[in-house]
């Protein structure tokens, strides 16, 4: 059984400048942005005691892929620092060490957005706790005038449609009163 993220350890966590260019310089153009990728996780697997280096050990943050990738694929970055965590079951996560203000103004209101919809969590698990019987019959009965109400306006819409094709009717016997069309 695999275990989860909160059950796992972390045997090993360290922060690296990763130099890139000698990687990518040796590849086409069009191929250096993924030259650059890979370059940086044989750099993980030489520095983080992958002994095997196993590159699928190796996992890469979405945001430091971005950054890596942020100028295109023909012009990735030379250098970039990275925080690097080694868990007990040997695999390595590699994250940027220093997020973009961009990317913590946006971790910020994912923060604020999850703590909202914690505080919403509870108040409903506080107020069903508090709805009586009484007040789900208050609420039936206002779901049957709902419905009253819903259907007399279908009524209505219903005798006006049935009022626009008597007119429309009309118009088709008295063609001479139609705007002509240029």
């Amino acid at each position: 059984m695999a275990k989860t993220k909160q059950e796992l350890k972390k045997t090993l966590e360290r922060e690296y400048i990763v130099p890139l260019r000698k990687g990518w310089l040796k590849v086409p153009k069009y191929k250096r942005s993924n030259k650059a990728i890979k370059t940086l996780k044989e750099f993980l697997a030489q520095h983080m005691k992958i002994y095997d280096r196993d590159l699928r050990k190796i996992k890469i943050d979405i945001n430091l892929n971005n950054e890596i990738k942020f100028k295109g694929m023909q012009k990735p970055l030379s250098k970039i620092k990275i925080k690097a965590i080694k868990y007990d079951n040997g695999i390595v996560r590699a994250e940027l060490a220093e997020l973009p203000k961009i990317l913590q103004y946006k971790k910020e209101r994912e923060d604020k957005k999850t703590k909202k919809i914690e505080k919403t969590i509870k108040t409903i698990e506080k107020n069903k706790e508090a709805i009586t019987p009484k007040d789900i019959e208050e609420s039936e009965e206002e779901k049957e005038k709902k419905e009253a109400t819903r259907e007399s306006t279908m009524k209505l819409e219903k005798e006006k449609a049935k009022e626009l094709k008597h007119i429309s009717k009309k118009e088709e016997i008295l063609p001479h009163r139609k705007k002509l069309s240029r």
